[in-house]
């Protein structure tokens, strides 16, 4: 038996008017997710505990099996750990976004226009994080590059009693009220507003402007954390794993987990990704490398969300149906191999609000080896009326591989 989860970041949703007041669970062209739906089993499963953030860090850790409110150590230290940094009991950690912030003075008069400085290259992206830990570094605190827009900021000694607003929960508004408040929050702001002027002239700067993207005017800071401590993944499951995923935060949980993480040419964590890439990388692991699991994470739904582009977020829908899903199903039946699959989204991404909220997410769990007869294609509303419900989302990967 091999068990496969296609984890779609953000993919559920509210009603939204350009889809006639339909979810885009609703309108997408999906019809292998539809098929194990209608022979599967469907539900809606709290992936945010209460008291918890519903960030991606939090959900994906409670689809793995984890209990976020007995592991969980912040979002940074995971991607941490997938960048390759060490790190030592006393660092906190920071996630570090390049963003675009509007040319308003003094520094709390400017907007936040874009969260991921027009998702910025990797390689543009390295260069600019080079040039702040150039100017910026000290004994104690260093910068180091990630995936994008999405980097690291480690600081020896640090404090964890701040409070710190992910930049995509403020897209088009006045950054003043979302400063870094508490302890050190004035040596956080010096450094976001010394990065303007590192960034300004910087020459990736100018050949974006000239090429019509947006720049990367300032560093953002926020998820902060410290050293992690997960249990192994096996030790909990009995299942040798692998995890396929663009981002530093998936893969440093992988690692985190002792899971395997595998990287594909050209994931980018949108909507162009090389999901073709990602699933044969999934059929491979499964039948040429022994893993007993593979968890498949997409990001593109989660990025159509923050920039509330619902045409887009379908799309994104619609090719993890057909490209790993389809193709997945495709190729195990070829091959008589019997399998398990779970669908889901970590949380909602509403295109209505272009942040993620708590809300409790349908799944789905199919069985290669049975034919149920639900009848209930895959969205929202219909994981709401099967009436399954599971409140504690690190459940739920037992319940898949047990069931």
């Amino acid at each position: 038996m091999k068990y496969i989860v296609v984890l779609g970041d953000g993919m559920a949703d509210y009603a939204i008017s350009e889809f006639g007041g339909k979810t885009v669970l609703d309108v997408a062209n999906k019809p292998n997710m539809d098929y194990m739906s209608r022979h599967g089993e469907l539900g809606m499963v709290k992936t945010v505990l209460d008291g918890m953030k519903p960030g991606s860090d939090v959900a994906n850790l409670s689809v793995m099996g984890y209990d976020t409110t007995k592991c969980y150590s912040g979002r940074s230290p995971l991607e941490a750990a997938s960048i390759g940094v060490k790190l030592k009991d006393n660092d906190v950690t920071f996630r570090t976004n390049l963003v675009t912030l509007s040319d308003d003075e003094p520094y709390e008069n400017k907007t936040m226009l874009d969260y991921s400085a027009g998702e910025i290259s990797s390689e543009e992206a390295k260069q600019l994080i080079e040039a702040v830990e150039k100017n910026m570094h000290t004994d104690k605190i260093h910068f180091y590059s990630g995936v994008s827009y999405r980097h690291l900021l480690v600081w020896e000694d640090g404090s964890l009693n701040v409070e710190l607003t992910p930049p995509h929960d403020i897209s088009d508004k006045k950054i003043a009220d979302y400063l870094p408040k508490g302890e050190n929050s004035e040596k956080l702001i010096n450094m976001m507003k010394k990065s303007v002027e590192i960034l300004k002239n910087h020459p990736v700067n100018k050949k974006r402007i000239a090429e019509g993207k947006n720049p990367a005017t300032s560093i953002w800071v926020w998820g902060e954390g410290s050293k992690p401590q997960l249990a192994k993944f096996y030790d909990k499951f009995g299942l040798k794993a692998s995890v396929i995923s663009a981002v530093d935060l998936i893969k440093g949980i992988a690692k985190c987990a002792d899971m395997k993480s595998i990287n594909v040419e050209g994931a980018t964590g949108n909507w162009d990704t090389n999901f073709d890439g990602k699933a044969k990388a999934a059929l491979d692991t499964l039948t040429k490398d022994g893993a007993d699991l593979v968890y498949i994470h997409m990001e593109a739904p989660d990025e159509c969300g923050h920039q509330g582009n619902a045409a887009k977020k379908k799309l994104s829908v619609e090719l993890i149906d057909e490209k790993v899903v389809g193709f997945l199903r495709k190729k195990l039946g070829e091959m008589n191999i019997d399998y398990k699959m779970l669908i889901l989204p970590d949380h909602p991404t509403p295109i209505s609000l272009k942040t993620h909220v708590s809300d409790p997410v349908p799944y789905v769990i199919y069985d290669s080896r049975r034919n149920m007869q639900t009848n209930l294609d895959y969205n929202e509303a219909n994981g709401k009326k099967t009436g399954i419900y599971i409140d504690k989302g690190h459940d739920l990967m037992r319940h898949f591989i047990e069931k």
